[in-house]
C-alpha cells in the first residue's frame, strides 16, 4: 500500500510542476480575473499570469492586474484617440504574446470577435469562458435568452476558441437549475458564481493534464480512460 504523501511532499511537488504561462483578455470587472490571480497567489493553480489584454481602458480588471503586480496592456484606442480597429487590436496582441510567449489564453469577459487569422496565428491554445450551456445560446443575451425559452437549466462552459463564434469543442460546463423566480439578473448573479469556479477547475484539469487542447491527445484519451468531452459540474444553488 502506497503512504499518502506528506504536507510537505506535497509543496514540494507543486513547486516542481512547471507553471503554466497564462495571458487573460478581458473588457469588464475581471472578476474571473481576479478568481484566477486569487488561486494563482494561494497555490491552488500552477499558472503565471504574465499578462493581462483589455480592450477598454475603463475596465476594472485592469486595477485588479496592476495591483496583483501583472503586466497589462490596454489596447482600446490609438494615439489619435480613435478605437482600434480589430485589425489593430490584433497586431497589438500579437506584439505582447511574443514578449509574454503564454502557453495558455484565457478570454474571460472579452467583448471582441477576433480574426480567423489571429485565432490560428496565436502562439498558444485559446480558451474562452461563456455563460450559456454550449451549444445553446451562442453570442450575447444569454441569461435573457434562457429564461424566455423556458430553460429548465442553465449555466456556463470553457471551450476552444476558433473563427465561429462560441463553436469550437466544449471542454467543461457547470449548470444549475433555473427557478421560476429567476430574472436575467438574478440568473446572470447565481452564473457568475458557477464561472468561478469553472474556470479555474478547467485550467487545473489542463495542468494535470486530465484535459488536453491537443486533438489528438484528446481522441487518445477519450479511447482510453477519459469520459467524453465536456466534463460537466452540477452545482444545485
Amino acid at each position: 500500500m502506497s503512504q499518502q504523501a506528506t504536507p510537505q511532499e506535497a509543496a514540494i511537488h507543486q513547486q516542481q510542476r512547471k507553471s503554466l504561462r497564462v495571458v487573460v483578455m478581458v473588457s469588464g470587472s475581471g472578476s474571473n480575473l481576479q478568481v484566477l490571480i486569487d488561486a494563482m497567489q494561494a497555490g491552488a493553480l500552477p499558472i503565471d499570469i504574465v499578462g493581462v489584454i483589455s480592450n477598454r481602458e475603463d475596465a476594472y480588471a485592469i486595477t485588479r492586474a496592476q495591483q496583483a503586480g501583472i503586466d497589462v496592456a490596454v489596447l482600446s484606442h490609438t494615439a489619435s484617440g480613435k478605437r482600434m480597429a480589430i485589425r489593430t487590436f490584433e497586431t497589438h496582441a500579437s506584439a505582447q504574446f511574443a514578449t509574454w510567449q503564454p502557453d495558455l489564453i484565457v478570454l474571460a469577459g472579452f467583448m471582441r470577435v477576433l480574426s480567423a487569422d489571429f485565432i490560428d496565428n496565436a502562439p498558444a491554445p485559446m480558451i474562452n469562458l461563456h455563460p450559456s450551456l454550449l451549444p445553446v445560446y451562442k453570442g450575447m443575451q444569454t441569461h435573457q435568452r434562457a429564461i424566455q425559452a423556458g430553460a429548465r437549466y442553465h449555466g456556463c462552459s470553457v471551450h476552444l476558441v476558433t473563427a465561429e463564434l462560441d463553436a469550437g469543442q466544449v471542454l467543461t460546463q457547470a449548470m444549475l437549475p433555473v427557478s421560476a423566480k429567476d430574472t436575467a439578473d438574478s440568473l446572470q448573479a447565481r452564473v457568475q458564481k458557477l464561472e468561478h469556479k469553472l474556470l479555474p477547475w478547467t485550467i487545473l484539469l489542463l495542468t494535470n493534464g486530465v484535459i488536453s487542447l491537443n486533438v489528438n491527445e484528446q481522441n487518445v484519451a477519450k479511447a482510453t480512460y477519459l469520459p467524453t468531452l465536456p466534463l460537466q459540474l452540477f452545482i444545485n444553488s
